[in-house]
């Protein structure tokens, strides 16, 4: 089978906005869903981490599913977060899902359980079974606690319906081995946006990113230009975002990001619990950081 080119390039993880009664803000993402549209995002990515999917109910999420499908205009193709730590849970969840207008789904690691290598396999294993669409595997030691290893993937992307995964692992170790064990046909993207120019350069296809919902045109810019070998002129945005990356996780993701779009006027910063809005420092780094690289 040839690579998925649908999912090459950059995928926003779409933030969930949400008003002042912590309602789901339907008016904000519409604008959310137009900015990264036309900023050239090549897919959206619905309901991952960074859409709060832990305090999204599950009414919430078919509800935003179908809301964004609805809203994207330009057709483009949609990924939808649908993991978890209970297996059964997540096959449950596969069967009462209207996989219309969904092409791939991103399941994450399961987390808290700590699952051995073998679990971790069969667990996916299931889950890709089960799915009347491709699954995309999503290893984010960071939060999970557990780090998919190289074997295990290479084992997963055996799966016939199992088709890439997002590594927000931090490793250029472990990147560069997957290029070079994975088969020819196997995504390979990036969740971490400040090493998206060094893995392309290692052999991987583009990012799920969390910049790209308040500044899709240069982080798609920043990605096409390393996938097309133009890398000078990528290592110059990627290191434009440097600063810019680390402060938006200071106060855990995706609050900065959120802060980013109300100073844009896209939507408001509100997060639910246990995570809290922007503070007003982190507020103001922020938008010195956007005015000083010119994102404003």
């Amino acid at each position: 089978m040839p690579l998925d080119q649908r999912f090459k390039g950059v995928g926003a993880a779409l933030i969930t906005p949400f008003d002042e009664q912590n309602k789901i803000d339907y008016p904000g993402l519409k604008r959310l869903i137009d900015l990264v549209t036309e900023g050239g995002s090549d897919y959206l990515v619905v309901q991952g981490t960074t859409g709060e999917s832990p305090t999204v109910s599950r009414q919430e999420k078919t509800e935003i599913l179908a809301f964004t499908i609805k809203n994207n205009t330009k057709s483009l193709p949609i990924v939808y977060g649908l993991g978890g730590n209970n297996t059964q849970t997540v096959l449950d969840s596969i069967k009462e899902t209207d996989f219309n207008g969904v092409d791939a789904i991103l399941s994450v690691c399961p987390y808290y359980n700590k699952p051995t290598q073998e679990g971790i396999a069969a667990h996916f294993t299931a889950i890709a079974d089960a799915s009347p669409v491709p699954v995309i595997l999503y290893n984010v030691p960071g939060r999970t606690v557990v780090n998919m290893k190289p074997d295990t993937i290479v084992k997963l992307a055996a799966h016939p319906n199992i088709i890439g995964i997002k590594d927000a692992g931090g490793s250029i170790e472990q990147s560069m081995e997957l290029a070079s064990r994975v088969p020819d046909d196997f995504l390979l993207l990036s969740g971490d946006d400040n090493l998206v120019t060094t893995m392309i350069s290692v052999g991987w296809h583009g990012v799920i990113s969390v910049i790209a919902n308040a500044f899709p045109s240069q982080f798609r810019d920043l990605t096409w230009h390393a996938l097309e070998g133009r890398f000078q002129e990528a290592a110059r945005l990627q290191l434009a975002f440097l600063e810019f990356d680390t402060l938006l996780y200071i106060e855990s993701n995706p609050v900065g990001i959120k802060k980013c779009l109300e100073i844009k006027g896209i939507c408001r910063s509100d997060v639910r619990l246990p995570l809290l809005k922007a503070s007003d420092e982190l507020g103001q780094k922020l938008e010195k950081a956007m005015i000083r690289e010119g994102f404003l």
